[in-house]
């Protein structure tokens, strides 16, 4: 199978830079083709500039378009960061407009959206410092609504996971290798 791996967390050594390399390692030791992408290091800009829009997948720069072959061309998708102000972060939210593109990744049409990447295996791991009642019954959990309503509902796609690490901020080590390990069970099972 062939998977898409983005995170975006700017900080080194963070648990998210841990879940990622964990899903990397997982994913090659079961044998499957990973494209990863640390959007950070590879100072992914994600402002879309004027007139992008307007362009044609053929007339974008080589570099979005080999993200969009890799969106397409992938069986899976997952998503690794932090919950920042009940969103991820600005250079993933960027990525998303620049690369989900009408035309490329989707079309309007008469009887409504439809997706041209067909129903892909989806997992996002997200870490936030809320405690777990409080996203919930206080926010509403806009992530988990983000990705699988907003994102991959009007996507289509049937196979959506999330699991968020939480409170980072309060959590042992002892912890934390305990969500490394079941992040690990989380790819097996799913992948």
């Amino acid at each position: 199978m062939r998977v898409l791996v983005i995170l975006a967390n700017p900080k080194i050594g963070s648990f998210n830079h841990a879940v990622y390399q964990t899903v990397n390692e997982e994913l090659l030791r079961l044998g499957h083709e990973v494209c990863f992408h640390d959007l950070y290091l590879e100072k992914f800009d994600p402002v879309l500039p004027n007139g992008e829009v307007e362009l044609t997948e053929s007339e974008l720069p080589s570099s979005l378009r080999n993200y969009i072959d890799e969106v397409r061309e992938s069986q899976g998708l997952i998503f690794i960061h932090p919950n920042w102000w009940g969103g991820p972060p600005a250079i993933l939210r960027g990525w998303l407009d620049r690369i989900f593109r009408q035309d490329s990744i989707y079309n309007f049409t008469p009887q409504g959206v439809v997706s041209r990447i067909g129903d892909k295996i989806v997992q996002v791991f997200s870490t936030s410092n809320t405690p777990r009642d409080i996203e919930l019954n206080v926010y509403g959990d806009p992530i988990e609504v983000f990705w699988k309503t907003i994102v991959f509902g009007l996507l289509g796609s049937k196979s959506f996971e999330r699991r968020n690490f939480e409170s980072i901020i309060m959590s042992t080590e002892q912890q934390r290798h305990q969500w490394l390990n079941e992040t690990k069970e989380i790819i097996k099972r799913r992948f």
